[in-house]
Order: structure tokens, then sequence, then C-alpha cells
């Protein structure tokens, strides 16, 4: 995306055709598109940092699709081009609000506009910035870029080229699988199964003939052949995990597997031979599982070949703000098109947080707080955190931070809560101090207020 590339749609409306020959002549690459189709065709194929929506009418079909233009990219900044009376409509206003960073009236005041326009440009530069970093982050379907996310990726790469078995160790919601599969998609099985299996959630009976799988007749219940996991994953990788939890009996058949590459099914008396590379895991430390009798030493060592240790989230804290900003995009079915991320709150908790639960914590917390949450930022009150001080990188970003809230604070006390006065004592339009209010926590807008959008921007 070219940090000067504006989309320019038209839902209505005149004077797009002037907005864009002045846009060109600045210097902005524009697009331009008519109608809610063909804007979502667009947004489909190219990402966008700044859109330009001119409005005609404020009808509930319009209205409709206007909100369906940006819940198609949300990363995007969304201006709103429209005539002074649809301020008169609570619907459009509602929408504009929740959904828009701005809005201009028609015809434009374009000293004001091109500020707008250069402002927007840079944060759109911001966020393809930080897609930038999560892509990289994502490499090998793990987010992060923290010192010990790198290591565990360079160590991946380097266990995939081998055959041996891998022994995963970590907290319990570490991501222990996604790492396996990280493993198996790095190597030369990645066209084979990745077949995983929790030996915890198996009941104990029923463990040896989920492995090794059963023949007809094999006992009471068996009338056709059943395949086991081992045989299912033929050509590709088995994950066991939990694999503290076998007992000890099927342990011994576990390492006769390991050693001969040969299963028996249940009831069987041939010999099947397999080529199946195993990955195991376990939270509990498999080492002192042996010295206290619960687990077969020579298992053991047959699996304790390569190893890999998943870091719990504590211990890579850098990596809570992205990890919990690609649950909120992965939960997009989930969630409002009025809600927008993280209140500054919300993520100083999270980083206030030491996150016993590791990343599978971290993901139902932000699962639920994205179908509770019913304003436009995720509060801790949502993700069931205390609320804390925001905790920054540097003394310098908080001194900047309580500076940003001091000044609206006193300023809105000075002018008795007038936004608008307030607004232009701080030199930002209204919506900008609206969104700045709620970044902060400060007293959320009456219904006068609201009626007061019908004003002119100052």
């Amino acid at each position: 995306m070219n940090k000067t590339d504006v989309l320019c749609l038209a839902l209505g409306g005149d004077g797009l055709d002037v907005v864009m020959h002045v846009l060109q002549q600045q210097g902005w690459q524009v697009s331009h598109v008519s109608g809610a189709s063909a804007a979502l065709a667009e947004l489909g194929m190219r990402r966008h940092g700044v859109g330009l929506m001119r409005v005609g009418d404020t009808t509930e079909a319009t209205l409709h699709a206007m909100e369906q233009c940006v819940q198609a990219c949300p990363g995007m900044e969304w201006v709103a081009l429209c005539d002074e009376a649809f301020l008169e409509s609570a619907p459009f206003r509602d929408l504009i609000l929740e959904s828009f960073f701005d809005y201009q009236l028609m015809p434009l005041d374009w000293n004001e506009t091109l500020h707008l326009l250069d402002h927007l440009a840079r944060r759109a530069r911001l966020r393809q910035q930080r897609r930038a970093a999560v892509v990289q982050g994502e490499a090998l379907g793990m987010v992060g870029n923290s010192p010990p996310m790198q290591q565990l990726r360079q160590t991946i790469r380097k266990v995939a080229t081998a055959q041996a078995c891998v022994l995963i160790g970590g907290e319990s919601g570490t991501g222990k699988e996604l790492a396996a599969r990280a493993v198996h998609e790095c190597s030369q099985r990645r066209a084979g199964p990745f077949v995983a299996v929790n030996c915890a959630a198996i009941a104990p009976s029923l463990i040896q003939s989920e492995l090794f799988g059963y023949e007809r007749g094999a006992f009471t219940g068996a009338t056709t052949l059943k395949r086991g996991v081992i045989e299912m994953a033929q050509g590709g990788t088995l994950f066991l995990d939990e694999i503290g939890d076998l007992p000890l009996d099927l342990q011994a058949n576990l390492l006769r597997f390991l050693q001969n590459k040969t299963i028996n099914r249940v009831g069987g008396v041939s010999h099947l031979e397999v080529d199946v590379r195993v990955i195991a895991a376990s939270h509990v430390d498999l080492g002192d599982a042996v010295a206290r009798g619960r687990f077969r030493e020579d298992l053991f060592y047959r699996l304790n070949v390569l190893t890999l240790t998943m870091p719990p989230l504590r211990k890579r804290m850098e990596d809570v703000a992205p990890l919990a900003e690609h649950f909120f995009r992965l939960c997009a079915n989930e969630r409002s098109a009025r809600l927008q991320g993280f209140s500054v709150h919300a993520l100083a908790a999270m980083a206030d947080y030491t996150w016993p639960g590791n990343v599978r914590e971290l993901c139902n917390r932000v699962l639920r707080a994205v179908v509770m949450s019913d304003s436009r930022w995720i509060t801790p009150a949502d993700l069931g955190l205390a609320q804390t001080l925001p905790v920054t990188r540097t003394d310098l970003d908080a001194a900047r931070t309580r500076a940003e809230r001091d000044a609206i604070h006193h300023t809105l006390l000075r002018v008795g809560h007038n936004v608008t006065h307030a607004a232009r004592e701080l030199g930002v339009s209204r919506m900008t101090l609206y969104r700045l209010m709620d970044k902060h926590g400060l007293a959320p807008m009456t219904r006068e207020e609201m009626n007061g959008i019908q004003a002119a921007v100052p």
C-alpha cells in the first residue's frame, strides 16, 4: 500500500469527481468505485489504508451499505463525506461515531481535509508496519518475536530436518501441539498426515485400541476392523500429547513400536510395519516421573532424542499484545462492527498479569471479551482482569500518555465539558477528542453532546 493511496467510494451524492481531481493534484494516488458491491470487490482484492465515502442519503439501505464496506476492511481508516443535514439522523450519527474515523461536510474545507488525510496516511503506514511485523511473527504458525520465540523457531527448523523422536516440554497452554505441527510442516513428511492424540483424554481401557487399532472380533462390540492412530499416521507424524499419563503397560507396547517400527492390532497375530515419526509432549517433568517410577526409563530415553521447551507466556510478555491482537482478528465473526480493539487500560492490565494459563488462557479471555464487550474498546473488566495504570516501555512514553490525559481532562473542566470548545482549544476535531476521551477513560458523551454533533466542525 502506497502511503498516499486513497479509495474514493461513491454511495450517492455529488462532488466526488471534484474531490478526486483535487487529491490527484495534491499528489495522492486515487482509486474510485461506485456502489457497495464494487467496493466490496475492490476491498477483497486490494488493501487500502484510507477511504473517503461520499454518502448521498441516510436511508436504511445506505447505512447498511456503509457498514458493510467498513466491516470488509477492519484496519482501514474511513472518512464520511456528507451534507450537514445528514447529521440530523440519529442512526447516521451513531454509525459515524462507532465505525468511522471522522466525517467532513460538503463542500470540503480543503485545509482541514488535507490535514486530516495526511494524519490518516501516517496511521495507515503504522498499520502496514504492524501487519508486516505480525506476518513475520506468525512464521510457523506461532505469534511473537520475543527472543524465546525466535530461538524456538530456529530450533524447530533444525529439529524438522531429522527423523528422530522429539520430546516437547512446557506448561499447559503454551502451545505444544502448535510446535509439533510446525515440526511436521517443516519436515519432509509435510505431505503426510499429522495425527494428534491426547493420552490424558482417553480412558485407560481404550488407549491400546486407540493407539494400535483392533481386528474384527477382538472383543465384544468389535464388529469391524479399526485402524489405530499409529497406523493412521503412516508416512506422517504422530503427536502424543500428555504422554506422561500413559499407563505403564501401554508404555511397554509403545516402546516396542518405537524400537521395531511394527505394531500389532488388538486381537491380531501379524506384525504391521509402519513409517511414522513420533513427537511426544508432557506438561510434567518426565525425568522426575522416571525417578518416581511413574514412567519407563527406557521409553524416556527413546523419546528424549531431540527436545523442544515451550516458554511460558510470563517469560515472553512482549508477545502478549501481538497475541491478543491475533486472537482478536480470529474472532472477526464473533464481534460487532463497532468493537475496534483493546483500550490502553486493557493492554496495561494484560501486561501486568502473570498468565498462569499461558496462551490458552489469553485466547479464552480475548474471546470472552469480544462476545461480552458493549463498548468500542475492550476494557480490563471485559477480560476479567483488574485495571492497572498503563505500563509502557519507557518513562518518556508514560509521561506523554499522562500529559495527554491531563491536558484533555483540565480542558474539559475549564470549558464545562463542552466538547466543541475543548476540541477547539486542543486543536483537534471533535471526533478525535471523543476517541481520546474513550482511550483515557474520561467521562463519556452526554445526550446533549450527542445532539451537539449537528454543529459544524470548528
